[in-house]
């Protein structure tokens, strides 16, 4: 803590400040940009690191990865397509709110939990790197396993309308993240056509499956009545909306608390810890039926929990050079580059520049909630674009997108083939949300899975390895707790559904 107070002036350098809002203003753009998540946005901006001075380069990279998180945002609230993989939870009631005359108060939201968040896990990254890194020490390929089987579990509370589609939905997207050569064997799986030798990459995915369906919709609604989403500038809303957010404890605590410990674990991401905390709030809500409408409870707890993420994924990259999610990973190319070797050495030889790069990070998060906050107030000129130039804009969005991952037009095959099908799935209650937390963490079960079963075969046998030590059945008894919770809520209500019909036959 005194060597972060000692070196915190050096982040307020003219040439690291000016870093730091370029950053945090292409950070914003880049985000709300579907397809260019936090980590293509980081990795774009590495190579103009070359020569810098380590710590301003840091300070850039950062800066772009804590608003490009935050960023996302914007597109998923305004024309309900995620910028990011971070933001599929927050248009779950994000776009609903947009849709409700609520845009500008929904972004407010977004931004001010945003900020509430990525300071809290800038607080803990300060205070408690040492004992943190110990923690995710602890998770190994059982534990992952687990966790990422818990966040499974959470598929069933995403499709408002029934806990049997949420399944559905989430089965289908781990049927997708088998698709290709497995992993572990190198035999291909349900490659059935060409385009599918690759497999199904997750950004290719995320785009069909949310931006596909939007295109559609567009279309269908081009030639009709459109109804106009009311975004009129309101005096004194910022600070109306500031004392509101403030109010909501308790979704700003789960989203906060559930962040920071996501992103301790190497390899979950901003997704899993955003579609986590959204499914705990709900489902300690005492409405929790109220999700998916319109509930400001869902954005606050959604980007509290993705930005708290921020700063503890880089607790195990600084200390073990193990990276906490697929951003840090490139992250850490960023510090090598500048012959900055990750690990305790790092903070005694290097402390300067490792100490100037964390506060710069805190510095971020106030910027980025600032800009975001003022970017929120013009970007309601999004929703007065015609239909048809909406859904062209969006399509060429989601083509460029796609095609830059791999450069590859079978990933552009593969967005346009899955968004058909969603399309036609949402047409008849299915949710996109489900399918995509399923191809992300079937990726990261299996892997987990083949590598604990070569573990197990060689050391305590498959069933101990999997069924005991303290952190598995701590997980295990939260993933029967999430199924449970999610049935007991399904049939109750079911029952309030058919005393609801009873009562009406018998009025009438």
């Amino acid at each position: 803590m005194l060597e972060f107070l000692q070196y915190f002036p050096n982040a307020l350098t003219p040439i690291n400040l000016l870093v730091l809002v370029l950053g945090t203003i292409g950070g914003l753009f880049l985000g709300a940009t579907p397809g260019l998540s936090p980590t293509m946005a980081v990795a774009l901006l590495v190579p103009f690191t070359f020569h810098m001075e380590p710590a301003t380069g840091l300070v850039l990279l950062g800066a772009v990865y804590t608003s490009t998180v935050a960023g996302g945002a914007i597109s998923a609230i305004l024309i309900n397509i995620p910028g990011a993989p971070a933001n599929i939870a927050t248009l779950l009631d994000g776009h609903p709110m947009a849709k409700q005359g609520q845009a500008q108060k929904a972004l407010y939201f977004c931004f001010i939990s945003s900020l509430v968040g990525g300071l809290f896990g800038m607080v803990i990254m300060v205070f408690f790197t040492p004992p943190l890194a110990e923690i995710a020490l602890e998770f190994g390929p059982s534990e992952m396993f687990w966790v990422a089987l818990f966040g499974i579990t959470v598929m069933a509370g995403l499709t408002s309308g029934s806990v049997l589609k949420g399944l559905l939905g989430g089965m289908f997207g781990l049927l997708i993240s088998v698709i290709g050569y497995s992993p572990m064997l190198g035999v291909p799986r349900f490659v059935f056509l060409d385009v599918l030798t690759g497999g199904v990459a997750i950004v290719p995915a995320l785009i069909g499956l949310f931006a596909v369906p939007q295109v559609f919709s567009l279309m269908e609604t081009a030639f009709q009545q459109r109804d106009e989403v009311s975004f009129k500038p309101q005096k004194g809303i910022l600070w109306r909306t500031f004392a509101e957010n403030l109010k909501k404890v308790k979704a700003l605590s789960i989203g906060s608390v559930v962040g920071t410990i996501i992103g301790v674990i190497p390899g979950a991401g901003g997704q899993v810890a955003g579609l986590i905390a959204y499914d705990q709030v709900r489902k300690f809500s005492r409405d929790p039926h109220s999700f998916g409408t319109g509930n400001p409870e869902g954005v606050v707890a959604a980007e509290s929990a993705n930005n708290a993420m921020v700063g503890p994924s880089l607790i195990p990259l600084l200390t073990l050079s193990v990276p906490g999610s697929p951003t840090a990973a490139v992250l850490l190319g960023g510090l090598l580059i500048h012959g900055l070797f990750p690990g305790p050495d790092l903070f005694r030889s290097h402390a300067e520049v490792t100490y100037t790069f964390i506060a710069s990070l805190v510095l971020a998060q106030v910027a980025m909630c600032g800009f975001g906050l003022l970017m929120s107030r013009y970007s309601h000129t999004v929703m007065k674009v015609p239909d048809l130039e909406m859904a062209a804009a969006v399509t060429v969005l989601a083509v460029y997108g796609t095609f830059s991952v791999q450069n590859s037009l079978d990933d552009v095959v593969v967005m346009f083939g899955l968004g058909t099908l969603m399309y036609l799935g949402r047409k008849v209650g299915f949710s996109a949300a489900p399918v995509v937390l399923g191809i992300i963490l079937g990726t990261i079960a299996e892997d987990n899975f083949l590598k604990g079963k070569l573990i197990a075969e060689t050391d305590v046998g498959l069933f101990k390895y999997f069924f005991t030590g303290h952190l598995n059945l701590i997980i295990i008894a939260l993933c029967a707790a999430s199924v449970g919770y999610s049935t007991y809520s399904e049939v109750r209500q079911y029952q309030k559904a058919k005393a609801q019909t009873r009562a009406k036959e018998a009025g009438s």
